[in-house]
C-alpha cells in the first residue's frame, strides 16, 4: 500500500535519496531521530513552504504504542509513566496509532492548551472531570506552532514550563492533574513580523533559515510540482511513494542506531571549542550540538561522530544562540567554524560515554544550563548636555506660541553646536543602546497582551466579572456564575443554570501598543554628535518596544517631504536597519512629518481599533519648509492633538543657545516633552536624586 498522507509529500519539498536533504529537511529529520535535541525553529519569508514541510513530516515517523482509550498516550513499555486515565491493569489492550501532529493556534486560550473543567460533565452530572488540552494530546508527538513569534506571552510561559520539565501540572477549578508532555516542538515564523522571545528561542534545539530559490529553473520546478499536486493529489503522492517509504525506513533505522552511537572525548572537546569560539550563552548549545552530531552520524548510518557531523550540527544549533539582541543578524561565520574544527578527525577508537549515558556528555541535566540572560544591553548613556545658560540678547524674537519664522540664512539648515555636520544625504551611526524611560498610553485599553500599558484582558489580576461577549476574553468565573443563577427566583428548589447566568472573569493586565516614531532628519538635526545621540535614543526605545511586544513604525521628514520608511510591524530589527540607513540634511518639513504620522495612525486605527498607539516625535521644533512653515506646523500639531493619541516629544536641540521650540510644540499637542539626553532611565533617576538632595 502506498504511504498515504493528506499532506504534500515531504520528499517533494526537501529532497529524497536522489537529492540530498536541504537544511530544512535535515533539521526536521534529525530532531525526529533524536527528540532530545529540542525541536526546530524555521525562519523564512512567506510562501516558502515552511508549514507544508512540517505537516508532511508526521506521516514519516514510526507509529507509537498506546493503551486503548488512554487520552494521555503514555508508553505501555515504560512502567514509570502514569496516565491520569489509569492505572491500567495487566492485559489492557494496546494499540498502535500514527504520530499526532498537534497544531497550537496563536490565538488559543490557556484552558485549551492546559486543559480545563469538562463543562458538560459538571453541569449535567455534577461531576468534576478534566478535559485534556493540546499539550496532553501532543505527548509523544509533534507540537507545531505556526507564526510562533506572534504567540501571546502567557502561552509562551506554558510552553517553556512544559519543554523544561516534560510534564504539565494543572491546579484549577476543583481538580489537580499532572501528566507527561514530551513533544517535538516545531515553530515557523516570518522575521518581518517580529522576533521571538529569547527564552523560547533558546528552547529550540535547531534553527533553519529558508528562502525562495533564486534559480529560475528551480522556481519552475516548484510551481510545476504544486500544480500537479493540486490537479491530482493522489497521483502526485504515488509518484513519491517509494521516496516517502525510503525516508520513513531511514528515520526508523537512524532511531535504532542513535542509541548505539558514541561521542569520543576528542569530538566532545571539538564541540566545546566551537561553542566557546562563538561565545554562546550557557551550556545548552554544547549539549544540543553534541546530540545533533550523534543524530547526524546515525542518519548517515555510522556509530561514531566525525568532523562533518560536528560541522553540520554547529550550523543548525548555534546561529540563533549567538544573538545578543534582536538587532543582531542571525548566522554563523563558516570560515571561523572551519578554523576551529581543523582537519584532524577525532580518534574513532576513543572510549565512549559510560553505560546508561545518552552519549551527549550532558553535565548539566536536561535543561543544559538554563536560559540565557534576557536582559538587554544597558550601557551608560553619558550624555553631553552642555551648559544651559540664559538666552543672549542676540536671539531672534519668538512669536507668542514660542515659534518664529526662520531667517533667510537658516534655510540652508547649517548644523550648530555639536561639531561639523555630515554632508546632506550622509548617515551617522547610533551608539550602544541603554535602558530608556517607560512611556505608556493614557487610560486603560483592551488590546493584545503585552508589557506596556494598562489593559483589561485575559491576563492579570481579577477585578470583576461580566457576561460573555463583553470583550475581556476571560475564563469562566464559577463563583459569579453560581451567584447569578442563585439570584434568580427558583421556587425553593434546586438552582438551575441557564446560559444567561454565565460570567467570565474580567482581569487587568498589560497590553502591547503601536509605537510610531516620527523622526526629524533635516539639517538642523544633522550635526554628527546630535544625530548620533538621537539615533541611540531611538534604538534604545526600539529595543524596549521589542521587549514589550509592541508594533513599531517609522516616519521621517527632511528636504521637502515626509516618508513612511517602515510601515507598522513587529520586526524591530527591520526598524533598526532602517534607522541605521537614515540620511540627514536639508530643510525641516515639520508639518508634512506630523500629517504623515497622523495618516498612519488613522489607517492603523481602522485596521485594529483595539490597539492603542503611542507617537514619539523626535525633533528640535524648527520648521523651515518655506514661507508659512510655522503656521502649517501649528495646524498639523493641532490635528495630531485632535486624534487623542498619547505623544512624546523628544527634543533634539542642544548647545548653549536653545530656542525651546520643541517644548512649545509639545505644549501645543498636549504631549510629554523631554530632551534627548533624558530618554535614559538612568538619567531620570539621577535627576530625581539631584532634586531630592
Amino acid at each position: 500500500m502506498p504511504l498515504r498522507t493528506s499532506h504534500y509529500p515531504f520528499s517533494a519539498i526537501v529532497g529524497c535519496d536522489a537529492e540530498p536533504l536541504d537544511d530544512l529537511g535535515l533539521a526536521l529529520v534529525l530532531a525526529s531521530v533524536s527528540p532530545e535535541i529540542g525541536g526546530v525553529l524555521v525562519r523564512g519569508q512567506k510562501g516558502t513552504a515552511k508549514s507544508t514541510a512540517v505537516r508532511a513530516l508526521a506521516p514519516l515517523l514510526p507509529p507509537v504504542e498506546v493503551y486503548r482509550g488512554d487520552r494521555f498516550s503514555v508508553d505501555p513499555a515504560d512502567t514509570a509513566q502514569e496516565s491520569p486515565d489509569g492505572p491500567f491493569p495487566p492485559g489492557t489492550a494496546v494499540e498502535s496509532r500514527p504520530v499526532r501532529l498537534v497544531e497550537l493556534p496563536v490565538g488559543a486560550t490557556e484552558d485549551r492548551v492546559l486543559g480545563s473543567l469538562h463543562l458538560e460533565q459538571a453541569l449535567t452530572h455534577g461531576r468534576v472531570a478534566y478535559e485534556p488540552g493540546l499539550l496532553a494530546r501532543s505527548h509523544r508527538g509533534l507540537l507545531y506552532v505556526d507564526e510562533v513569534n506572534l504567540l501571546h506571552d502567557h502561552l509562551v510561559d506554558l510552553l517553556l514550563d512544559a519543554a523544561a520539565t516534560g510534564r504539565v501540572t494543572v491546579e484549577r477549578d476543583g481538580f489537580s492533574v499532572e501528566h507527561a508532555a514530551r513533544f517535538l516542538l516545531i515553530g515557523t515564523m516570518n522575521p518581518e513580523e517580529g522576533e521571538l522571545r529569547p527564552q523560547l528561542l533558546d528552547r529550540f534545539g535547531l534553527t533553519v533559515e529558508v528562502a525562495a530559490p533564486s534559480d529560475p529553473a528551480a522556481r519552475v520546478e516548484v510551481v510545476r510540482r504544486r500544480m500537479a499536486y493540486d490537479a491530482d493529489a493522489d497521483a502526485f503522492s504515488d509518484r513519491y511513494d517509494l521516496a516517502e517509504k525510503a525516508l520513513a525506513a531511514r528515520i526508523a533505522a537512524a532511531r535504532e542506531t542513535v542509541g548505539r552511537a558514541r561521542l569520543s572525548d576528542a569530538a566532545l572537546l571539538k564541540i566545546a571549542q566551537v561553542c566557546a569560539a562563538f561565545e554562546v550563552d550557557g551550556l545548552r548549545a554544547d549539549i544540543v550540538t553534541a546530540r545533533t552530531a550523534l543524530a547526524h552520524a546515525a542518519w548517515e548510518g555510522r556509530t561514531s561522530v566525525s568532523l562533518a557531523d560536528i560541522r553540520r550540527a554547529a550550523l543548525l544549533a548555534l546561529p540563533h544562540r549567538r544573538r545578543r539582541n534582536p538587532f543582531d543578524a542571525p548566522g554563523l561565520d563558516e570560515d571561523l567554524l572551519d578554523r576551529v574544527l581543523g582537519d584532524e578527525e577525532p580518534p574513532p577508537d576513543d572510549p565512549g560515554p559510560p553505560e546508561g549515558s545518552d552519549g551527549s556528555g550532558d553535565p548539566a541535566g536536561p535543561d543544559g544550563g538554563g536560559a540565557p540572560d534576557t536582559a538587554g544591553p544597558e550601557g551608560d548613556p553619558s550624555p553631553d548636555t552642555g551648559a544651559d545658560g540664559p538666552e543672549q540678547s542676540t536671539a531672534p524674537p519668538r512669536d507668542p506660541e514660542g515659534f518664529r519664522e526662520p531667517e533667510a540664512s537658516q534655510e540652508a539648515e547649517e548644523p550648530e553646536g555639536g561639531g561639523a555636520g555630515p554632508r546632506p544625504g550622509t548617515t551617522v551611526g547610533a551608539g550602544a543602546p541603554y535602558r530608556p524611560r517607560t512611556f505608556t498610553a493614557r487610560g486603560t485599553g483592551v488590546g493584545a497582551d503585552g508589557r506596556r500599558s494598562r489593559a483589561v484582558g485575559a491576563r492579570g489580576r481579577r477585578i470583576g466579572a461580566e457576561p460573555p461577549g463583553g470583550g475581556s476574553g476571560g475564563s469562566l468565573h464559577l463563583v459569579e456564575t453560581v451567584k447569578a443563577a442563585a439570584s434568580r427566583p427558583h421556587g425553593g428548589g434546586r438552582i438551575g443554570l441557564l446560559p444567561r447566568d454565565l460570567r467570565v472573569a474580567v482581569r487587568e493586565g498589560q497590553e502591547s501598543n503601536l509605537v510610531l516614531f516620527c523622526v526629524d532628519a533635516s539639517g538642523s538635526m544633522a550635526a554628527r554628535k546630535r544625530m548620533g545621540e538621537v539615533k541611540t535614543a531611538i534604538l534604545s526605545l526600539l529595543l524596549d518596544a521589542y521587549r514589550r511586544r509592541d508594533k513599531v513604525g517609522l516616519v521621517t521628514f527632511r528636504g521637502a517631504r515626509a516618508e513612511l520608511v517602515l510601515p507598522p510591524t513587529r520586526s524591530v530589527d527591520t526598524a533598526a536597519a532602517r534607522l541605521d540607513e537614515l540620511p540627514a540634511g536639508g530643510r525641516t518639513p515639520l508639518a508634512e512629518g506630523l500629517l504623515e504620522a497622523a495618516r498612519v495612525l488613522r489607517r492603523e486605527r481602522l485596521r485594529d481599533p483595539r490597539q492603542r498607539p503611542l507617537l514619539v516625535l523626535v525633533t528640535d521644533g524648527r520648521a523651515t519648509g518655506g514661507r508659512g512653515a510655522v503656521g502649517r506646523s501649528l495646524e498639523a500639531a493641532d490635528h495630531v492633538a485632535g486624534l487623542g493619541v498619547a505623544t512624546v516629544v523628544v527634543d533634539g536641540e542642544s548647545g548653549p543657545l536653545r530656542l525651546g521650540l520643541a517644548a512649545a510644540l509639545a505644549a501645543r499637542m498636549g504631549a510629554e516633552h523631554l530632551p534627548v539626553d533624558e530618554v535614559s532611565a538612568d538619567a531620570l533617576g539621577n535627576a530625581v536624586r539631584e532634586r531630592a538632595a
